[in-house]
């Protein structure tokens, strides 16, 4: 299949959408298949193509939000590009930006759309709205989701059973929803493919005694990751031991919030702020922790904590629809609801060795069953369910409008 994937976010830039897409390309290419990216440029006024990645940069201009770009302009010179290329499907990733170009773009030269719905919305109207027309702004957000993915795709794939409830019980989505969790390049975090010098040379680097339990957490600093949470419980649990550190990978609006809350608490080292780590890092900061933590509710799959188990690290995760089905209580990790339940797990896996080691070996194992390559094979029979479809409503286009003739004769 020739497949156009559309996205607002790629690499260099990070986040779960850019690795999600960049593997899923590549996944599909080992398949056999041609795929074309489609994305925005930090460049404002031109447009970029990687002939030999088969890269398309649009035009992007800032939108406040992180490192968003949205596509400013469709010149016709692109449009005949991506013309060119004569896909079979597009894959679009984005409800909006380049998400709309797809949709344009499949209507005007009939080809079937795939939509893979990756965020949350209403858990980030407040970037927008800074609390005034809270409960407003989320209405249009459901709103134009329930037009953009009911109304332009063929095919919907959500990567969890949370979101899929969203759509049937919420929206009241009428067409095939696909639940495909997310997969990564899973081999990258495995123990034998991270060299345990690097581990011992990063331990270094954050001053990480042999005697500290590390609790680990990647991710955006941002209100709806609950950031908080973590660093409020961490005052307490050394009070029952002092050689507990937080481990903090990442960056956001709320860095400096953070970093100002535990000089309040009095944490001193006992939380890391690391910052930013690059792509190729990433695999060794879970190698240096004892423990992945989580209290995020806004996820829609979690896939830091689908690393967190391949690198065979145990997680300890909030009690959300987003996790069930990854993370399986008391088998390859713990699930909490409350900051005591999270203080007296945290505590008791310091302390049971061979409790954290049975969970991380379980935890290796599910997370192979979440490979690129098995994520891949399952979206490319969507494509092919969407492509099919299609024919059959052209097929069916043409016959009616042969019979509206016949009939007018």
């Amino acid at each position: 299949m020739r497949i156009g994937l559309f996205t607002d976010s790629y690499p260099p830039y990070i986040n779960g959408v850019s690795t999600s897409v960049a593997m899923l390309k590549k996944a599909l290419e080992h398949q056999g298949h041609t795929v074309y990216v489609v994305t925005v440029s930090s460049h404002a006024l031109k447009f970029e193509y990687d002939e030999k990645e088969r890269i398309l940069k649009i035009p992007g201009i800032p939108v406040g939000i992180y490192d968003y770009r949205l596509s400013r302009i469709y010149p016709i010179s692109m449009i005949n590009k991506m013309k060119n290329w004569k896909l079979d499907v597009i894959h679009s990733h984005t409800e909006f930006g380049i998400g709309i170009l797809a949709r344009l773009f499949a209507k005007q030269f009939n080809l079937p759309l795939v939509h893979t719905y990756h965020t949350l919305y209403e858990d980030y109207t407040h970037y927008i709205t800074h609390g005034y027309f809270d409960k407003s702004s989320k209405k249009i957000v459901e709103y134009l989701t329930k037009f953009y993915c009911d109304k332009t795709a063929h095919e919907l794939i959500v990567p969890t059973n949370k979101i899929y409830k969203l759509f049937k019980e919420k929206y009241e989505f009428t067409k095939n929803i696909h639940i495909i969790p997310t997969g990564i390049e899973v081999e990258r975090f495995f123990v034998e493919n991270v060299d345990k010098k690097d581990a011992e040379l990063l331990k270094k680097k954050l001053n990480i005694k042999r005697k500290d339990f590390v609790i680990l957490f990647v991710g955006r600093l941002a209100e709806e990751k609950n950031v908080e949470f973590l660093i409020k419980a961490e005052k307490k649990l050394l009070e029952q031991n002092k050689n507990i550190r937080l481990l903090i990978v990442g960056d956001g609006p709320d860095k400096q919030k953070y970093e100002e809350l535990s000089k309040t608490l009095d944490l001193g080292d006992r939380v890391i702020f690391n910052g930013k780590a690059a792509w190729e890092e990433i695999p060794i900061y879970y190698h240096v922790a004892d423990l992945f933590a989580t209290a995020s509710t806004s996820e829609t799959q979690g896939l830091t904590v689908i690393e967190a188990m391949a690198s065979g690290t145990t997680p300890l995760c909030i009690r959300d629809e987003s996790f069930v089905g990854t993370v399986t209580d008391e088998l390859n990790g713990r699930i909490f609801d409350t900051e005591k339940e999270y203080i007296d797990e945290v505590l008791e896996l310091v302390n049971d060795n061979n409790l954290r080691a049975r969970f991380n070996q379980q935890a290796r194992i599910q997370a192979e069953h979440c490979s690129s390559k098995a994520y891949a094979t399952r979206v490319s029979e969507v494509y092919e369910r969407a492509i099919k479809d299609k024919e059959a409503e052209y097929r069916f286009g043409i016959i009616s409008k042969i019979i509206k003739k016949v009939k007018g004769e």
